[in-house]
């Protein structure tokens, strides 16, 4: 099952290091990985998808509360939430190929950020289901370049990770 854990900890050095050593040192997967500092300066949230059963979810959690740096540890999956991802996508844009690719983006609600004679820069947001079928709805070879930023996520409503 996959999981969006969400995490806040200490904004020092060293601490992105122990937390994903903790995945990797147990040989668990993180397909994606964001974090930045919160409104608060001094802690940062980190937000890690992986996909696992809840019983390695759940001792992965207990490990991570160990840490000296997480404040506090959250699975959004077992709730309501919001996620979102970014990508940026820079497609080769001649010809027929040029109407064509301005069209798929509109119907994805992506923006067209940069223009060259030969190019389109694409940004779209949304779930990462929403993403991929992007990638599937245009012709790969047109794909020059693809960056994403994992994923990001909130719980809904009165769910609040906050010290």
């Amino acid at each position: 099952m996959r999981h969006i854990i969400s995490i806040l900890l200490e904004n020092e050095a060293g601490a992105l290091s122990r937390v994903s050593g903790l995945f990797s040192a147990r040989a668990f997967n993180i397909e994606s990985l964001t974090v930045a500092p919160t409104e608060d300066a001094s802690l940062s949230r980190m937000t890690i998808v992986s996909v696992g059963s809840d019983d390695v979810i759940e001792q992965i959690t207990k490990q991570l509360n160990k840490l000296i740096e997480v404040v506090k540890v959250v699975d959004l999956s077992e709730a309501p939430h919001i996620e979102r991802e970014l990508m940026l996508v820079k497609v080769r844009a001649i010809g027929k190929d040029r109407e064509e690719m301005k069209r798929v983006a509109d119907i994805f609600r992506g923006r067209i950020i940069d223009v060259t004679e030969s190019t389109y820069v694409v940004e779209l947001t949304g779930n990462t289901s929403k993403l991929d079928a992007f990638i599937e709805a245009i012709d790969r070879t047109l794909i020059l370049e693809a960056v994403r930023t994992g994923v990001c996520g909130i719980g809904r409503g009165d769910r609040i990770l906050r010290v």
